[in-house]
């Protein structure tokens, strides 16, 4: 076990992170459209509101049982392509994302920020997304190294602050904090993590420069949609770990050839109107690489909206919201060649954000790790060494954290 892992803590992570803003679940889908856009993760933690009680305290149970879930750019995208969203767009757009949200408490938890690294590494391994972790002050030893990863500059300790109270909490760790401030939190992502392991990577060696397929770390079960089928079946059931489809273009012996996907780090700054028009009128493959403009641009329905009118405009005096045109631009797709009928045939197409975030099975896990950093992406689709096209699995936030914590083999091939 490296001994970064032992002698770190959550709180040396967590330096400088910004204050959690809760967001609630009776806020609608166009102010959490807002706070995806405006979040440094491809998702927002969803809470219900806190109980107004006087004299009560909120203990770490409770705030548990407030969190709904994590909401992503895809089940916004998939709850806005359903034919009476269509409809009303504008309806639609005011919903509450308690309806749209997935319900699942199981990926928050609570950790004091002395907590082991490793015990954190541990908890997110079995399906933990985010950390809440309360905000200290006061950090001493390793930890103040780590505090220009957010704010590029060396986070200042005040001597003294009404708002603090000294925690009871026996620690080993040598990086122990000095006082927590009360009500005051903030989330700490796997993407957090694996930005702490980059600046740590020869304190993990040999770990980091060893090939995926060495350590184990490809994952061969994954969601997958052909090019020609309905884009909308992505809709049907998103998978959660992670949120992606692989798109893919079958080939005559049986294998799959990757063209690209359609997942909520692809959709994080997307147009979410004409992407849900997109989604359910399309193919899969028409989503990834989009209609070209001067080709085959398509436009969507005119559509009605309830409104206060007397009819003159719409049925049941709804009023006409103006026709939008849906083009590789508006996803932030680019299709060079829309009249290819087989989607991977000619690779040349794919350009921009349709082109699928790739490695091969003999890539480091360093340059995994990288790769998924730089593109702000919760995984990296894994293609055979010979075949750049030939789709054999993925890599995504877990399969790291299980890597690098792994009990050390006897060697490790490094990667080619």
């Amino acid at each position: 076990m490296a001994s970064v892992f032992l002698y770190h803590v959550v709180g040396d992570l967590t330096v400088g992170k910004p204050e959690m803003v809760e967001f609630t679940e009776n806020e609608t889908v166009e102010a959490a459209i807002r706070a995806i856009g405006e979040s440094t993760e491809c998702g927002i933690a969803v809470w219900r509101r806190r109980s107004v009680q006087k004299g009560l305290i909120e203990n770490a149970e409770m705030r548990h049982q407030r969190f709904v879930g994590i909401l992503n750019p895809l089940d916004i995208v998939a709850f806005l392509a359903r034919e009476d969203c269509l409809n009303d767009q504008e309806k639609a757009m005011k919903t509450p994302v308690s309806e749209v949200v997935v319900p699942d408490n199981t990926l928050l938890k609570e950790v004091d920020p002395g907590t082991r690294l490793i015990d954190a590494l541990e908890i997110m391994k079995h399906g933990v997304r985010r950390l809440l972790v309360p905000k200290s002050i006061g950090w001493r030893g390793m930890s103040k190294r780590f505090s220009i990863l957010y704010n590029g500059k060396w986070l200042k300790n005040p001597d003294s602050n009404p708002n603090i109270t000294i925690p009871t909490i026996n620690r080993t760790s040598s990086s122990t904090p000095t006082a927590i401030i009360r009500d005051k939190y903030c989330c700490l992502s796997r993407e957090d993590v694996i930005r702490f392991l980059i600046g740590c990577l020869g304190a993990l060696a040999p770990v980091p420069l060893s090939s995926i397929s060495s350590l184990g770390a490809i994952n061969p079960n994954y969601c997958s949609i052909e090019a020609l089928s309905p884009a909308m079946e992505a809709a049907r059931k998103i998978p959660r770990e992670p949120s992606a489809f692989a798109v893919v273009d079958p080939t005559p012996d049986g294998q799959h050839k990757i063209i690209g996907e359609i997942s909520a780090s692809k959709l994080w700054k997307c147009d979410y109107l004409a992407a849900a028009w997109a989604l359910a009128n399309l193919s899969a493959g028409q989503f990834v690489t989009g209609v070209e403009d001067n080709q085959s641009s398509r436009s969507l329905p005119d559509l009605l909206a309830a409104g206060d009118g007397d009819g003159a405009n719409g049925v049941g005096g709804g009023r006409l919201i103006r026709q939008r045109t849906f083009s590789s631009r508006s996803i932030g797709f680019f299709n060079h060649n829309p009249s290819s009928q087989s989607f991977g045939s000619n690779r040349s197409m794919y350009r921009g954000r349709s082109v699928p975030l790739t490695c091969k099975t003999t890539s480091s896990l360093a340059a995994v790790m990288a790769q998924m950093l730089s593109h702000r992406a919760t995984h990296v689709w894994v293609t055979e060494t010979e075949n750049d096209d030939v789709l054999v699995g993925l890599v995504g936030y877990a399969d790291i954290l299980a890597a690098v914590t792994r009990p050390p083999a006897a060697s490790l091939p490094e990667a080619s």
